[in-house]
């Protein structure tokens, strides 16, 4: 079928040509992406598109940095990475939790490539890595983000009513780089028009590329407000991933391209250790000025079914779960 014109619109939409793609460009070592659903007869829409990468949508910029200000660092050895790089330089040092470490990641001993304990638990500040602009190699220790996935992961169907999940074929270590969200990157008017003609909360699939944008930033590029990202129709096999009011991984942005903050990448993290085969959720409150206070939560939801506003219930099952999830 691969190649012939009268089939092109069929490989197109299909999920498998799709999904095989992320494994020929992962080569040599390639994770692999698996759909199962052992419930019913449901399956994703052909509508959806799997996508390796963030795709830019209409009107939005690539760059906005002055031209020539993309530069990489000039660490002659991987080791000089973790300590003295220039990718750090943008590390507020009013906010580095442990002033011996500025990389993120643990660079050696068992713990190598997981994400500093007191990071993950602690800092909601981004992570800076190093780039293909950079003049270390892959194996650098600030380039975990950059390598990828390292571990095989499966979409599945859940038996609770929530739809399809996410789940990993091998054992999850706490603090290690899950994947990143990826979709379509929109313009903030896009993304208030599409939650205007949504049938739905728009806002299920909607990540806000905010992590730079304030009124009052020392940068004009940074002072309006933020693209967006849109997992909706096209995403990487996070989109499917399930809320949880006791989640198993948190979100962390992280800098690739110092020049270009205002597309940087959306990370999921684990909390803890993970055994295989167990769901992986994350909170999709978490950073709002209700996440984690269940009574307002609770409240909210009940003012605005009162008005015959639209409420979602949670589903996922925690011990301390919050009833609702807006």
């Amino acid at each position: 079928m691969e190649g012939k014109k009268e089939f092109a619109e069929e490989e197109r939409r299909c999920h498998f040509c799709q999904i095989r793609a992320f494994a020929i460009a992962q080569k040599p070592h390639c994770y692999t992406l698996a759909i199962t659903n052992d419930v019913d007869d449901e399956w994703i829409s052909l509508d959806f598109r799997f996508i390796e990468k963030c795709v830019l949508g209409q009107g939005v910029k690539e760059s906005l940095a002055p031209h020539g200000y993309r530069v990489g660092c000039e660490c002659k050895r991987d080791e000089d990475c973790a300590t003295q790089c220039l990718c750090l330089d943008d590390l507020d040092p009013d906010n580095i939790i442990n002033p011996k470490y500025k990389n993120a990641y643990y660079t050696a001993g068992e713990r190598k490539g997981l994400l500093r304990y007191e990071i993950l638990e602690l800092s909601s500040d981004e992570i800076y890595e190093c780039s293909d602009l950079c003049g270390c190699s892959m194996d650098c220790p600030n380039r975990v983000v950059g390598r990828g996935r390292k571990f095989n992961i499966e979409i599945f169907k859940t038996k609770d009513g929530r739809g399809f999940g996410v789940r990993a074929r091998e054992d999850i270590r706490k603090g290690q780089f899950i994947d990143r969200y990826v979709g379509e990157i929109i313009t903030p008017e896009e993304a208030n028009r599409r939650r205007d003609t949504a049938k739905y909360r728009k806002d299920l699939y909607l990540f806000a590329l905010d992590k730079f944008n304030h009124s009052q930033s020392d940068e004009q590029r940074f002072r309006g407000e933020p693209y967006e990202v849109d997992g909706e129709f096209m995403a990487g096999p996070t989109r499917f991933i399930n809320h949880s009011c006791q989640p198993n991984l948190r979100v962390m942005a992280v800098v690739t391209d110092r020049a270009n903050k205002h597309l940087h990448e959306l990370c999921f993290f684990a909390l803890e250790d993970i055994p295989r085969f167990t769901e992986l959720t994350f909170d999709y409150v978490a950073g709002t000025s209700t996440a984690g206070d269940n009574a307002t939560v609770a409240k909210e939801a009940k003012e605005r079914q009162a008005k015959g506003e639209f409420t979602q219930k949670c589903l996922c099952g925690a011990k301390k779960c919050r009833g609702f999830l807006w």
